[in-house]
This record gives structure tokens, sequence and C-alpha cells, in this order.
């Protein structure tokens, strides 16, 4: 994790060549070990399914483009979180000097680094890095400077899933409603207004703000300014963008959308981020904090159990508690909405999404 996981010294010579990714390469070893042994405890070696949330669901996406991981696994179910591209190579050894230089030592006394106390040494590599940001520029990761970093080799330089060396398996992508956001503890929220709703976004969105809120209550009409407020601030654009670059692979892919709203805080809640998980392993009856436990969330995780319980035997969701499981294709972004009412909508937030986009891109 962080500077433990990705710290780039490959400048200072070949033992280190693949310490930017030494973090994906403890996955990769825990992936070989289940690839050898896991036929002793009754498992299949050649079904592994890996599923992930949040930053999890990130690293679905990077162990899915590794080439070293190519016959190690074969589904991937990504929650909440997703990944196309990695750092950028010279940006991150840059930063490995950068590290060495704030030590205080030359190129031949970086194994002294290892020697450091793990909190000494993260604080030297966060003050590295603030000081490398200030005189460089930041990387323009969402993450911070300390990732994954597209060597070229453990990862692509470019987009992932375009290597012909990497595994090509079918995925499953889903996110929440309600992601990011949401103030259970705050009444007055749900009060919102137009007015504010749009005043609350303009930091992030400037000028453009006024027509991406039109744009989404055309997408979703008679829906209040505050849930109008949250499926812009929890746009799907980066689920969709990731699905998108995975079609340029053969194996399929699968979206969902997760909408259930518990009746916590007086419906507060939400489809907050990391909700889905006790829907999707039916633990709804233990995390009550969650989901508020009952008849009405469990009916919903069987369908969803059922659907991943399907993905992992036979690479397709599709099973008798849901409707119809189409593949997502770019054309239509076919999309399985996850509620009380289980259905497949093309694109369900096209209008609005289309605009935040092309505000982006302005």
């Amino acid at each position: 994790l962080g500077v433990f996981g990705f710290t780039d010294l490959s400048a200072f010579g070949d033992k280190y060549k693949d310490s930017g990714n030494a973090g994906l390469l403890d996955m990769v070893a825990a992936l070989q070990w289940i690839h050898d042994n896991i036929a002793n405890f009754g498992g299949d070696p050649d079904n592994v399914t890996i599923i992930g949330q949040s930053g999890g669901g990130a690293k679905v996406c990077l162990l899915a483009t590794m080439p070293a991981t190519k016959g190690l696994i074969h589904k991937g179910v990504s929650l909440s979180g997703s990944a196309i591209r990695a750092q950028n190579k010279k940006y991150s050894r840059l930063l490995g000097e950068y590290i060495v230089k704030e030590a205080g030592l030359t190129a031949s006394e970086v194994d002294k680094l290892q020697e450091m106390p793990w909190k000494d040494y993260m604080d030297l590599a966060y003050r590295a890095s603030k000081r490398m940001e200030k005189e460089e520029g930041g990387s323009g990761m969402a993450r911070g400077s300390f990732g994954p970093v597209g060597d070229g080799v453990n990862l692509p330089e470019g987009e992932f899933f375009g290597n012909a060396q990497s595994p090509d398996i079918p995925m499953i992508f889903c996110t929440t409603f309600h992601e990011w956001g949401v103030e259970r503890n705050n009444p007055n929220q749900d009060a919102m207004t137009k007015e504010q709703a749009i005043e609350q976004l303009t930091w992030k969105h400037g000028k453009h703000t006024k027509d991406i809120y039109e744009a989404y209550a055309r997408n979703f009409p008679n829906t209040r300014p505050v849930d109008i407020y949250l499926l812009i601030h929890s746009s799907r654009i980066s689920v969709v963008e990731a699905a998108t670059v995975k079609k340029k692979q053969k194996s399929p892919v699968y979206m969902a959308w997760f909408g259930f709203r518990p009746p916590l805080f007086d419906g507060r809640i939400r489809a907050f981020h990391c909700l889905d998980i006790s829907f999707w392993l039916l633990n709804t009856d233990l995390m009550i904090t969650h989901s508020g436990g009952g008849a009405r969330p469990r009916k919903l995780s069987y369908k969803m159990t059922d659907a991943l319980l399907s993905f992992a035997r036979t690479g397709n969701p599709g099973c008798p508690s849901l409707p119809r499981w189409p593949e997502f294709t770019v054309k239509n972004g076919e999309t399985m909405i996850l509620n009380d009412v289980c259905e497949v909508k093309n694109d369900p937030d096209k209008i609005g999404r289309s605009v935040l986009e092309s505000s982006y891109k302005k």
C-alpha cells in the first residue's frame, strides 16, 4: 500500500527494477500460490475469480491487465473502483530519486532505506513527494504520487487491456447511485433547492454547472435536487470509461448500477459507497448498520449473490433470480439496475453524463 508497495527505485539498479510495482507483485505471488495449491483444498485452479471494491476494484483492473496473471485469473469483479492506466514511469522513477536525495543518501547507499523504521520511511517519502510536486508538478493520478507504475513490463505504459499478453477475462463493473456526498447526519441536505445544488457543485464544474445539472434533471425527471446533486457528485464517467476500454478484448463485460436505499437515518443514507458489498456476499443481516436488515435487503441480496455465483462458475451473471442480463456494449451501454425492482436499462444516465464529460474537455 502507498509508499511501501509503490516506491520506484528502478533508477538504482537491477535489484530494484520491479520496486515500483512491489505491491501488485505481492498479489501476483498470492494468485500463483492459489494456482499451485488450491486443488489440495477442493478448488479449481483453472476457474479463479477475483473481486474487489473501491481501491480493490481498481486493483482488479490492474491485475486483469498484467501479463503475469494470465492463466492465474479467469474472471474479475470491479466494484466502485476502476483503473485504465498506471503511473507514468518517468515520474515515478524521478520520485524515487527525490526520496534518496531527501534521505541524504548516495546511489550506492539506497539499501539503507530498508533499515529505516516504517513510520520514518513513510514520513520521508511523503516529504519527498511534496517537494517534487512543488518543483516538478503533480502526478495527475487520483490517488497521489505513489501507485502502480506503467513500466511496460509488469503493467502497460498506455491504456490497459490492449496488450496481447494480458489476460482476456470476463468482467463485471458495478457502482452505486450515491457513492459520494451523502451527509447522513444532516437532515437539511434533503431540503436542498436546485439553486443550492448548483451552488455546491460550482466549485468543481465552474461555468458548466447549470448545464450539467439541467442535463441530469432531464435524465432523471421528478427527482429531487439533492439526488440530482448526488448523482452528479457520484458520476459513472470513470466506470463507463473502464468498461469501454475493456471492450477492446473479446471476453464479455457486464455493467451494474446499485441503487438500494436503506431506511436508516430516515432514508438519508441512500446507496452509498461500500453499501453493496454485503448484498453481493449475502451478509445484509449481519451488516444491519448498512442495509437495515430484514427481508427487503435480503431479497435483493439473494438475487445479487445468485448472479455473482453464476458469474464465478460460468463467466455469465445470468440467473433465474434476475431479468436477462445482456453484455455491455459501447453502443447501448446495457446496465443492470440493482434495486427493489431489478431491470436492464440502456445507458441510464447518458444525457447527464455526456454533458458532464464534454465540460471536462472544454
